[in-house]
């Protein structure tokens, strides 16, 4: 399994419950059951949802059964903060239309994954905390990959047409502005509530309501306790 080289990636989280356990196996069951050939997979939800960690316990699980697996955040794709004064991404909204830099991950990430002709990809274009742009540095590609992505608005119109097998997984909005919140406290003190509150469940609810991604689920997962998470679709 290959990793992202930004230093914004988290830990794969120790087991945390056989009911865990038995979830992930079965969403693993559900990507390999796709059959041979590349195969990409998203994993959607706000903010502090828990998908890095859902992300990096399937691909785990996808890995032990003998494909070649990547890892890969759209977090790694935003835009650079040296052209923040070209745009707002300060309020929702500006978040939700701005933040990310789509023509990055389609170009040097999902395009090559989906060609079978190409045989590398990037999974980061600029590292989010150091600014280093990695888009050149670049991971085999085999014809059996699976790429697994998370990131918020993974199922928008610029992406949504690339992923075999879409996963959502959710929390109430304010489990998700708590969680957010606690997990920024260090960088962003005590701004870390109304950033969530203002910025990004705003950006969630405008994806919600304008991208309408929950019909194309193929797996919806209630992540509210980690130990015990509740699949909700088949």
């Amino acid at each position: 399994m290959r990793h992202s080289a930004s230093t914004w990636r988290q830990p794969c989280p120790a087991p945390a419950s056989p009911e865990r356990g038995a979830l992930i196996e079965e969403v693993a069951g559900r990507v390999s059951a796709l059959g041979p050939g590349r195969l990409l997979v998203g994993i959607d939800g706000p903010t502090a949802a828990g998908k890095t960690s859902f992300g990096h316990e399937l691909a785990e699980r996808v890995a032990a059964g003998g494909r070649p697996v990547l890892r890969a955040t759209l977090d790694d794709f935003k835009r650079p903060w040296r052209d923040r004064h070209l745009y707002d991404r300060e309020s929702g909204e500006g978040y939700y239309r701005n933040a990310f830099d789509y023509d990055a991950v389609r170009r040097l990430l999902l395009d090559p994954c989906r060609s079978p002709e190409a045989t590398r990809c990037a999974l980061c274009s600029i590292d989010p905390l150091t600014q280093i742009d990695h888009s050149a540095r670049t991971t085999p590609l085999t014809p059996d990959t699976v790429l697994i992505v998370d990131g918020v608005f993974a199922f928008r119109p610029e992406i949504d047409a690339y992923w075999d097998f879409r996963v959502r997984l959710g929390v109430d909005e304010e489990l998700s502005v708590r969680r957010g919140a606690e997990r920024d406290q260090d960088w962003a003190g005590s701004e870390a509530e109304s950033l969530h509150r203002g910025r990004y469940l705003v950006a969630e609810r405008v994806y919600l309501r304008e991208a309408d991604p929950l019909p194309r689920m193929d797996v919806v997962i209630d992540n509210s306790v980690f130990a015990r998470p509740r699949l909700l679709t088949r």
